[in-house]
């Protein structure tokens, strides 16, 4: 029997990548990974080059991104039956192949890995592969240390509620925000309520070439999905 094996490929830079993840890209026949219709995908951006010749790709592109809110059940219907038809297309691969799924940063820090993992992993062997986090690249970039001493350090997305991402805001010592898109004005509007505009940074394309870093207040109107603003801790310092 063969097994499905989800490899974390880190924040962009392939050079960046566990040597684990590496041997992996490089040795197998049947690659998968989530992507964009239209688009190459993020995760297959990263191996560029890195395929065997005689490899075969499986693309799973997402029915929906952005076109209907997360909190629409129609949302939910659709993305859950997707999830399924991949997990049944990879299960019944792995009855016989290994078969590797790509995933940016680590599969399981918010990756889309985890919807197919908890429908696979009755039906098959599972292998994860941990990766360095897209906020890990992101704060690196900085050049500023994200937690000092006895910092707290909260992780939060920018899809929720403008009140609650405010208090998560306020109540932190260090802060990591991810999935930012179309969400960059209400979290701009959140850290000036919590007093931390001034303080924080974005970072567009963490450690990939066209990388960007500026302060969160001077951001452009647009950013990129794969952008991440952070608010580096100041506390307890040698």
């Amino acid at each position: 029997m063969g097994k499905v094996i989800c490899v974390g490929l880190g924040p962009g830079d392939p050079d960046l990548m566990s040597v684990k993840s590496d041997r992996l890209v490089r040795a197998s026949t049947h690659i998968a990974y989530f992507r964009k219709a239209g688009y190459e995908g993020q995760a297959r951006r990263i191996v560029e080059g890195m395929l065997r010749p005689d490899a075969i790709e499986y693309p799973m592109e997402y029915p929906v991104t952005t076109e209907i809110h997360f909190s629409d059940p129609e949302y939910n219907r659709v993305m859950a039956e997707f999830y399924e038809v991949w997990a049944e297309k990879l299960a019944k691969l792995a009855e016989t192949e290994t078969v590797l799924v790509l995933c940016e940063g680590d599969p399981f820090f918010y990756g889309s890995f985890m919807h197919l993992y908890t429908r696979l992993r009755e039906r098959r062997a599972v292998e994860v592969v941990p990766g360095i986090t897209g906020m890990s690249g992101c704060w690196t970039a900085t050049g500023e240390p994200i937690t000092w001493g006895d910092d707290v350090l909260t992780v939060v997305t920018a899809t929720m509620g403008e009140e609650e991402l405010t208090r998560r805001i306020r109540d932190t010592d260090a802060l990591v925000v991810m999935k930012i898109g179309r969400n960059l004005e209400k979290l701009k509007r959140c850290l000036t309520a919590a007093g931390r505009l001034d303080t924080a940074w974005l970072v567009e394309r963490g450690t990939m070439t066209d990388q960007k870093v500026h302060r969160l207040c001077e951001a452009p109107a647009k950013v990129p999905y794969f952008s991440i603003a952070v608010v580096h801790g100041q506390g307890r310092r040698p």
